[in-house]
């Protein structure tokens, strides 16, 4: 073969095969494993502040979607492979921020995440009491898991998150939940069939119309969606509620509701690599660290 030939063929394969590592990748970061770093403590000490963390994508299953329209900020429909097992209570998890841009209207930012501890599963009664999180499961079985003792929102987070977050859920005078006083809040599965009167209006109205892109009033002890009267509503889908372990300092389901399972990318696995926020020093203790 001549000279020129073999330069070819050698052009050729490093292509060829450069295009097989970029598919591989791809399909790696979809279907298996994606990288995410965490900028704030609000999972500390279980993760830090600089913590790359490895998410591992096959436990829940990886998400499909349609992933151009999602870049533009489009809502899209989410369908999930099989995974190995269910989302549990206590599994640190990312997902997307339920509320990229405002309190009002919940929607999927491709690009902005959040990691947090799912303390409530679809089908569980959640109550929150001097910090402590008790929840009793749909197996009847009673959960009980608490953080830092919670009391405040830190002042340091009204310069950090938009100003409806600084209410506690669901933001209702008559239902009143505080730090110390949250619940009992029942977290929807999928095909629950719930009475649609104020409170279950008040809690629910933006996961509704999520789900139906409609709009839910309430006027005259009656719930309306889109002006029809609805006295029932069947969920479509399962929400989780989200905890960070730092509670303290943590802007998670206490302020914003439920999460939908769908919006949930995967399990928080291992931090593979670290760096101090403040310095950029490698903090190499904190290397290849599981997270649990």
């Amino acid at each position: 073969m001549s000279r020129k030939g073999i330069i070819l063929r050698t052009g050729v394969n490093i292509a060829f095969y450069s295009c097989v590592a970029a598919v591989a990748w791809l399909l790696v970061q979809v279907f298996v494993f994606a990288s995410f770093v965490v900028p704030t403590g609000s999972m500390s000490p279980s993760i830090l502040p600089g913590d790359y963390v490895l998410v591992d994508k096959l436990t829940f299953g990886a998400r499909l979607f349609n992933i151009l329209p999602a870049l533009r900020l489009e809502q899209v429909a989410i369908h999930r492979a099989p995974g190995l097992r269910a989302v549990r209570r206590g599994d640190v998890v990312v997902f997307n921020n339920p509320y990229p841009n405002n309190g009002e209207r919940m929607e999927m930012h491709i690009l902005r995440y959040l990691v947090k501890r799912c303390t409530g599963l679809p089908g569980d009664s959640l109550l929150i009491e001097d910090g402590r999180y008790r929840v009793k499961g749909a197996d009847g079985q009673l959960w009980t898991w608490h953080g830092e003792h919670i009391a405040h929102l830190r002042d340091s987070l009204r310069d950090m998150f938009f100003e409806p977050a600084l209410n506690y859920f669901p933001n209702d005078s008559i239902i009143g939940w505080d730090a110390l006083r949250f619940g009992p809040l029942y977290i929807p599965r999928r095909g629950d069939v719930i009475p649609m009167n104020r409170d279950s209006y008040v809690l629910y109205k933006k996961l509704i119309e999520r789900e139906t892109k409609g709009e839910l009033t309430f006027r005259d002890s009656t719930v309306y969606l889109d002006n029809s009267p609805i006295r029932t509503y069947i969920f479509e889908s399962d929400y989780y509620f989200m905890s960070g372990d730092n509670a303290d300092d943590s802007l998670d389901s206490r302020y914003w509701g439920l999460t939908p399972g769908d919006y949930i990318v995967g399990k928080a696995w291992v931090v593979w690599k670290s760096t101090d926020s403040y310095t950029g020093k490698f903090r190499a203790e904190r290397w290849l660290k599981r997270i649990s």
